[in-house]
């Protein structure tokens, strides 16, 4: 049973318990205490093994195998009573060479992929998808999670029926799922407790694997599915509703139309629901990279009051979150006495916290080593490192060298068309791995690290992380100046009065896989301007402008002159950069944009990886002595890097998060 207030529900649980002297539970108080350990993993992308598959080593700071082992510990401390609940978000069968690997080979009935022949030794509970899960086609996804031995969810997708009518809309999956489980009480007592989970995804995914799903699912806004589904699981009989959103935290104004892809936030005003349990935007919920978000207490790890966790990603945490529940066993209503949030982690303080589960291991050896010998194929040479030290710093190889296999392919692509032949080629691409996305730049495998000499797949895997397809838009020079501005937000504005230390790239505020560099043009970028767009690419600051000197082959571009740019299908369908969008698209190509880097390194090989300059920052102007810096991971190879292909750049410490700090000096001599 329930009642709808959950204020009402705590006063009434706290009198009672009250009346019971110092909450203990016995027959007058009529209200048993139960207390319930919910656990989350979430955006593990196939990182099943602890294990590097670029620099062939074993990595203590990822994998579920290792995950799996703090679940274990988790339900052990809870060796009293048992009640735990465990549940995963997302993100699963994509994002690491594992998963490249079965999705290369394909997946057929009988085979199972290799994260659930872990997951299904786990004990998990539900499962909510996640945006990549269908980077690979309706199908993959279904022949993967048929062996999944716990079910899945998700609330606002829907099947495309082709009319217009929105309220005959089914579900494509199923929106929520309810699990009644035996919980002991603190006195040994036992009761039944329907808890609710209902899982949401991305509406972006329509624009991000349109080729997947358009025609077949539509996506509705997370909170009004929320707010249409909430209700009924209650009214089904769900005691506690958990909702697991596949989605970050976006604090402006919710309005329904916008179908907001990070909802998180908008979750907890809807009446009905006790925890979240989110993901997506690989960040560790409670911590300091919310510390200025409206309505969060990161000390208690809530959102607007309601207990909330996102344990990173890759494995890196487990998310715990354990609620105080309050029975009143005369009329049978729960409410959420207290609760107290922890992601923990599998690695800190620069030593690894648990040890892999052995017996998981043994599970997907066999596919281990399937992908480490998919990984180490041979596509060609390359005569000089490739690494992304500097990627976010200046005009980098890492970046140069996707450009110019994108830029090659267009070209070919168009050739003899009537319509695109002739018309300037221009290339976009971006560091996918420089730093993590918490700004700590320590360790080399938050970086593209290729060295020179032989050429494999699993370069190429480093070089291009994720498993998109190449597409080509058509823009005006407009539209390419702004999607430049949307860029260079990365940055922080730099203030030219203060003679303090300051940060220059944005790793936390602003991914950096929305960092395009664009080659085919020139400019620069003036970090001293306001950013006009924050990383959504919504104008947070009207006529700002940091990009400068835009020039195709020395002559200012024109607002109305004519470029096909060769990006990927996640910027191309998006709609949020200026120039993308259906209406630009004009080369979709059934290639991914990684098979398309291989194929050039093939052709080309020996390649020599070298930026060709084409973009820098603006020169500083400053009575004021400005120390402008950056980090990288405190090695040798990435120092070395440094005074290699930045010999500009000043090292000036080693700091306590073990980076190594370079000053970058912009000013005019």
């Amino acid at each position: 049973m329930y009642t709808p207030t959950r204020a009402l529900l705590l006063a009434s649980a706290i009198t009672s318990l009250t009346l019971a002297g110092c909450g203990s539970d016995d027959d007058d108080a009529k209200v048993a205490t139960v207390d319930l350990r919910v656990m989350e993993t979430t955006d593990i992308h196939a990182n099943v093994m602890d294990y590097s598959y670029y620099g062939d080593k074993t990595d203590p700071k990822v994998g579920l195998v290792r995950t799996a082992t703090l679940v274990n510990q988790a339900r052990a401390e809870l060796a009293h009573t048992g009640n735990s609940v465990l549940v995963d978000n997302g993100d699963l069968i994509q994002g690491s060479p594992m998963g490249d690997w079965r999705a290369n080979v394909g997946i057929t009935a009988g085979e199972i992929h290799p994260v659930y022949k872990v997951m299904n030794q786990m004990g998990y509970d539900v499962a909510n998808y996640g945006n990549h899960e269908f980077n690979y086609g309706l199908e993959f996804l279904a022949e993967s999670v048929n062996d999944a031995t716990f079910p899945y969810i998700s609330a606002n997708i829907f099947a495309d029926d082709g009319d217009s009518n929105p309220d005959n809309d089914q579900p494509y999956f199923d929106p929520y799922h309810l699990v009644t489980k035996t919980v002991t009480d603190r006195d040994g007592d036992s009761h039944e407790l329907t808890v609710g989970f209902i899982g949401f995804v991305p509406p972006q995914i329509m624009q991000w694997d349109k080729a997947n799903l358009e025609g077949r699912v539509i996506a509705k806004d997370i909170r009004a599915m929320a707010e249409r589904y909430v209700p009924e699981m209650r009214a089904n009989g769900a005691d506690l509703v958990i909702a697991i959103p596949h989605s970050g935290i976006s604090t402006l104004a919710y309005d329904p139309a916008n179908k907001a892809e990070n909802s998180s936030w908008y979750l907890a005003d809807v009446e009905g629901i006790d925890a979240i349990l989110f993901g997506h935007s690989h960040l560790v919920f409670p911590s300091s990279s919310f510390s200025d978000t409206n309505g969060v207490d990161l000390e208690r790890g809530t959102i607007k009051g309601v207990p909330a966790v996102m344990p990173g990603y890759w494995g890196s945490h487990l998310g715990i979150i354990d609620l105080t529940l309050a029975y009143n066993t005369d009329d049978d209503q729960w409410s959420v006495r207290t609760s107290d949030v922890e992601a923990r982690p599998i690695f800190a303080d620069n030593t690894p916290q648990v040890e892999p589960d052995a017996n998981l291991m043994a599970q997907v050896v066999v596919d281990h080593q399937a992908t480490i010998d998919f990984m180490n194929q041979a596509i060609g040479e390359s005569t000089d490192d490739i690494y992304s030290f500097l990627a976010v710093v200046k005009d980098d190889p890492s970046i140069q060298i996707v450009s110019d296999a994108q830029k090659a392919y267009v070209e070919a692509a168009i050739q003899g068309d009537v319509n695109l032949d002739g018309l300037p080629v221009l290339s976009a691409a971006a560091p996918f791995k420089a730093c993590d996305r918490d700004g700590v730049c320590a360790d080399e495998g938050s970086f593209t690290v290729v060295p020179q000499g032989e050429l494999k797949v699993k370069n190429a895997a480093d070089l291009y992380l994720y498993p998109n397809t190449l597409m080509a838009v058509k823009v005006n020079g407009a539209e390419l100046q702004q999607w430049l501005e949307c860029s260079a937000s990365q940055f922080f504005q730099i203030d030219t009065g203060s003679s303090e230390r300051q940060e220059l790239v944005n790793f936390s505020g602003f991914p950096t896989y929305n960092f395009d560099v664009i080659d085919g043009v020139s400019y620069q970028i003036d970090v001293t301007q306001p950013p006009r767009y924050d990383r959504d690419c919504q104008v947070i600051n009207d006529g700002a402008q940091r990009v400068l000197g835009l020039n195709y082959q020395g002559s200012p571009v024109t607002a109305d002159q004519q470029f096909l740019i060769a990006t990927n299908n996640y910027r191309a369908n998006s709609g949020v950069f200026p120039g993308t969008g259906a209406d630009h698209i004009v080369i979709n190509s059934p290639d991914t944009n990684r098979d398309v880097l291989a194929n050039y390194i093939r052709a080309n090989s020996p390649v020599t990886p070298t930026a060709d300059g084409n973009w820098s920052f603006a020169p500083i102007t400053s009575a004021t002595d400005l120390e402008i810096v950056f980090r990288v991971p405190n090695t040798q190879r990435a120092q070395g890097f440094v005074a290699s292909k930045a010999p500009e750049a000043v090292f000036l410490e080693v700091n306590d998060a073990n980076e190594a700090v370079y000053e970058l000096n912009l000013q005019q001599p």
